[in-house]
């Protein structure tokens, strides 16, 4: 429940039109959008989904074997892994960060935030500053819920975020295969 409601919460500032219009346009989207359960159409609060958490992960695990010093936390045991976790935690954040980043100024240019006349003005600063607050905030709020789901014994909690994202979609897919 918590997904899908924040997967229809806009971030403030932002035409959700053009997405829509950007989206009909390039195909290659479309599949971006189905991950992230149509946050990224509706440039919701989950638009960049759990996809830093994904990159960071496999980017701990890849440098856990060209540093030998994270190869040693990995050997540690239980306190090892924890520290690791942390670390991709960190990384996570960083990667969210940056990806938002890009996304306000890039998309920014583009039409992404109302009213864009250039950096010139302290309303799109602003409005910069609200998107990647709200893009980072919502891939760090996936990133707890899916390790509290994995905690619970619920199963692999970023795979069931993934999951719920991809099953959100299929009603829509299904009524686009009929009507096509």
């Amino acid at each position: 429940v918590i997904m899908r409601i924040g997967s229809l919460v806009p971030i403030p500032g932002v035409d959700t039109e053009y997405f829509s219009t950007l989206l009909n346009k390039v195909e290659d989207l479309s599949l971006l959008d189905a991950f992230t359960g149509g946050s990224f159409e509706r440039m919701s609060v989950f638009a960049l989904s759990i996809t830093p958490y994904i990159t960071s992960s496999i980017i701990i695990q890849l440098l856990t074997i060209a540093i030998p010093k994270l190869e040693e936390m990995q050997k540690e045991g239980e306190d090892g892994r924890k520290k690791i976790a942390a670390i991709t935690r960190y990384v996570t954040i960083a990667l969210a960060l940056i990806e938002s980043i890009a996304m306000a100024v890039g998309f920014g240019r583009s039409g992404l935030i109302k009213g864009y006349q250039g950096f010139s003005t302290l309303h799109y600063i602003v409005s910069i500053i609200v998107v990647v607050a709200a893009l980072t905030a919502g891939s760090a709020m996936l990133m707890w819920l899916g390790e509290r789901i994995t905690e619970n014994g619920v199963g692999n909690g970023i795979s069931i975020v993934l999951l719920i994202n991809i099953i959100s979609g299929m009603p829509s897919d299904f009524a686009t295969l009929y009507s096509t």
